[in-house]
């Protein structure tokens, strides 16, 4: 198995006329957490998308821990999980049951799946709120959930489109330390955000992109130092 997690070579997105990514390219370790930084309409989501199989590339190859995202995308697939920004859960099945149910998707069930789900459900301390309905949950307790389905199929590598936007600050918090907690296990993360102090917090390496291009990509202890990309932080913090 490759090295890098996640491989991008001059990813390029188009939607008529508008290029939403236009020759993106980056490496993800195995093990890291990496960091995605940029305004709303920087083209993070459309590169998490092409990566996750959502989104079809106009240009370029995306290769996860070695396999082609488009030639080998049922390899891919299942080592990749993604946590998108809005809640999209079925209000109609029980939590345990969303967590079931997503397994499905990657040809997993039966008992092991049923005992993955009871295991994550603990972890993320929603046991109790296991047959009850997702509506129900606190906005924490949602987050959580979210994070939970991206997992049960086990991906090696966890992609997080921005995990804590609108969230208060306890909250948020809270999201760190268990993101910090997978990373430490071995799941390698990328975490998209806007937010320049969760980048900071969080990873150890960060790409800014701008209007679908990469500005720079650096360390982070040597990113937050940069005095050039002032202007780019201000952007950020609008």
């Amino acid at each position: 198995m490759s090295e890098f997690a996640l491989q991008i070579d001059g990813l390029v997105k188009r939607y008529g006329e508008f290029v939403a990514v236009d020759g993106i390219s980056m490496d993800v370790p195995h093990g890291a957490f990496f960091g995605f930084l940029g305004p709303n309409g920087a083209g993070k989501t459309t590169t998490i998308g092409a990566c996750v199989g959502l989104v079809r590339p106009t240009a370029g190859s995306i290769r996860i821990f070695g396999y082609d995202t488009e030639r080998q995308w049922r390899e891919a697939r299942r080592l990749i999980g993604l946590c998108p920004q809005e809640i999209n859960l079925d209000r109609y099945l029980s939590i345990r049951d969303i967590l079931i149910y997503q397994a499905g998707y990657f040809g997993l069930r039966g008992a092991k799946v049923r005992a993955r789900a009871d295991d994550l459900l603990e972890r993320f301390s929603l046991s109790d709120k296991a047959n009850g309905e997702y509506t129900k949950l606190s906005g924490g307790m949602k987050r959580r959930l979210m994070i939970a389905r991206s997992l049960i199929h086990e991906p090696k590598l966890l992609v997080l489109d921005e995990p804590t936007a609108g969230v208060d600050v306890e909250l948020r918090l809270e999201l760190w330390d268990l993101l910090r907690r997978l990373n430490a296990e071995g799941t390698t993360i990328v975490l998209t955000t806007h937010y320049l102090e969760e980048a900071e917090a969080l990873c150890k390496r960060i790409a800014i992109v701008r209007a679908g291009k990469i500005v720079t990509e650096q360390d982070t202890s040597d990113l937050v130092r940069d005095r050039d990309l002032q202007d780019v932080f201000l952007e950020l913090t609008r």
